[in-house]
């Protein structure tokens, strides 16, 4: 720590760094910021910075306002945008205490630290790897349709149009960011694309997929464009998701494959897939935070609507993908119901937190869902033991609320705060009288 503790301060010195950014965010996982001077930076880096917490949503109440913002090191990153030549900026992501030094509770980077020393404690090591899927959009204006910028599908190769020359810029500088890109690709919907993470652990991948939605909607602009990772912007057809792809490391090797098992499987993936399935309903409204993340989750549109698992299977929950040859290390379960507008942080908590129960009781794997999902019927399924994901808001939040291993990851102050606010999300989205309500029944009632 001492060292990347010098390597900022050198660094700052000879780049010419102006200004540097606290990045934070909200329990929504919304980002935050404020910028000091060069000339504050190194008593920031042994003291941290004092700021007005009850601002943040979900973080103090007002007579107990102030917390401190503690920069990491290990995240100091030049961000790429200038406007001119003298006005380099840099960035550090934060973790938030109290004036004791005592961790925060409603820092969502708290949350995820807490849930990886859980797993530390028991040996292991999180690693992840996401899709991270968005649109791009002519304007961001709400009172009219999103316009799209073409017209393209899956893996579709394009002439040199705004969309795909935004989608190579964004990769270009992520590169240069530091951030590996394994794929970039048009995804299935009219002006939808894709980028796929390269993996690494799961509180720097948390951070980068902060820093990835900051930098897509920052080149986006920059040509007059916009970008959304909102689910499903668009009626018929596909919303955005962010299957995420996890393994569990222990001293070194990858805990999730066995050579002994036929399809390279661990008895430890096996129960870490059963834990997931069987809290699946519980962690919903954290992987699935928005009213419009379930607009998403309905059948016909490659989304996960039911509670399973399966080899190479994408209508299942829990896809176990295959392995090349020789590539045991790349074992890995591909969780595929949380989309692009979730707080990394939170969802990574709580899906880790799922895994691990698993492996704690030692809950057995259900029978694999080797068939088409999206084409059973509710008795087919009901008779197979296989369970629906929540239908809306409401009905994961009343999941969650019950769960007494989210109340346990989130902690007291996150988990309460959350629901809450989401509870007054959806009674607002209740009252509202949508155009489909007036399109359908004012003419006929």
């Amino acid at each position: 720590m001492q060292s990347q503790r010098d390597y900022v301060l050198r660094t700052v010195e000879e780049r010419g760094v102006r200004f540097i950014q606290f990045w934070f965010t909200d329990v929504l996982g919304t980002a935050k910021t404020f910028s000091i001077t060069p000339v504050e930076l190194e008593n920031a880096l042994d003291e941290g910075m004092t700021f007005d917490g009850s601002a943040i949503d979900g973080f103090s109440r007002v007579q107990e306002s102030d917390v401190i913002a503690l920069p990491d090191p290990k995240t100091f990153q030049i961000l790429p945008f200038r406007t001119g030549p003298e006005d380099t900026v840099a960035r550090m992501f934060c973790d938030i205490s109290n004036l004791d030094g005592s961790p925060f509770e409603g820092d969502p980077r708290h949350v995820l630290r807490r849930a990886l020393e859980r797993a530390h404690d028991r040996g292991f090591s999180f690693f992840a790897a996401p899709e991270l899927e968005y649109f791009y959009f002519a304007t961001n204006d709400p009172s009219s349709p999103p316009k799209t910028l073409d017209s393209g599908s899956y893996f579709e190769l394009t002439v040199a149009d705004l969309a795909t020359d935004l989608r190579k810029r964004t990769v270009m500088t992520l590169e240069e960011m530091g951030i590996p890109v394994e794929y970039a690709q048009h995804e299935d919907a009219p002006s939808q694309h894709e980028i796929d993470l390269r993996y690494t652990d799961a509180l720097t991948m948390a951070d980068t997929i902060m820093t990835v939605r900051l930098m897509v909607k920052e080149i986006a602009q920059e040509r007059g464009a916009y970008a959304t990772f909102m689910p499903k912007p668009l009626a018929g057809v596909q919303g955005s998701g962010m299957h995420t792809h996890f393994s569990l490391f222990a001293e070194g090797n990858n805990a999730f494959h066995d050579d002994e098992d036929e399809r390279g499987l661990s008895k430890v993936a096996r129960q870490f897939i059963a834990g997931l399935l069987e809290h699946a309903a519980e962690i919903t409204a954290v992987t699935n935070q928005w009213v419009n993340s379930y607009k998403r989750l309905v059948a016909g549109y490659e989304a996960p609507v039911n509670v399973s698992w399966a080899y190479n299977n994408r209508s299942a929950l829990v896809r176990i993908p295959i392995v090349k040859l020789g590539k045991s290390d790349s074992t890995r379960i591909e969780f595929r119901s949380p989309d692009p507008a979730c707080n990394p942080y939170l969802a990574f908590a709580v899906i880790l937190a799922a895994g691990l129960r698993g492996i704690e009781k030692g809950y057995e794997l259900p029978p694999e869902a080797d068939t088409n999902l999206f084409l059973m019927s509710p008795r087919e399924l009901d008779a197979a033991g296989i369970k629906p994901l929540p239908k809306n808001l409401d009905a994961a939040l009343a999941a969650m609320e019950r769960s007494e291993l989210v109340a346990e990851t989130l902690g007291e102050h996150v988990f309460e705060w959350f629901l809450r606010n989401k509870r007054s999300e959806w009674e607002e989205y209740t009252r509202q009288v949508t155009p489909y309500e007036l399109t359908r029944y004012l003419p006929a009632l």
